[in-house]
């Protein structure tokens, strides 16, 4: 396994923390929720420059890679669901768009192609925004933040959608 691998697989180690910190957070548990979260999403940008620098990309790497995002995205925003911040549906939107789009991208009988697809500038910023969104989420800021973290949040859910779309046009128009 190579070191960018190695870095994509570690962020994961974030995802029970998060869980943890997020079932009964306190002020203070939020905060370190938040750099557990900035931190281990820091480290998507770190394992794809190192696989590109280093010349270490492979299938394995751009199989893990948007996985361990996706878990990375979702523990948080289940736990913002159960401490009632956002709905249910929102959150479920995304799961769906991601699933959906995880499934398609490593089915070859789908793609027509054996090789499993990068993420494109859409899905990066999709991923950016989810990042931003569930920061401004989680952080135990005054109330007048409320309203701008649920419009970060909106436009992250927007976002997902749209990269899921221009993800599969592509294919869709070439069958």
């Amino acid at each position: 396994m190579t070191l960018s691998t190695w870095i994509t697989f570690s962020r994961l180690l974030g995802v029970p923390f998060l869980l943890y910190f997020l079932s009964d957070p306190t002020p203070r548990l939020r905060w370190i929720s938040v750099v557990i979260f900035l931190v281990a999403a820091g480290t998507d940008w770190l394992d794809g420059y190192l696989a590109r620098k280093l010349d270490q990309v492979t299938e394995l790497g751009k199989f893990l890679d948007p996985l361990v995002d996706k878990l990375l995205v979702m523990a948080p925003l289940m736990s913002l669901v159960e401490l009632g911040q956002l709905p249910a549906w929102g959150v479920f939107l995304i799961l769906f768009r991601e699933l959906a789009i995880a499934g398609w991208r490593i089915n070859p009988a789908l793609t027509g192609n054996a090789a499993i697809a990068g993420a494109n500038l859409w899905g990066k910023l999709k991923t950016v925004s989810q990042i931003l969104a569930i920061g401004l989420l989680i952080a135990p800021l005054p109330e007048e933040w409320s309203a701008i973290a649920l419009v970060a949040f909106w436009i992250s859910v927007a976002l997902t959608w749209i990269s899921g779309v221009i993800y599969l046009w592509p294919q869709s128009s070439e069958s």
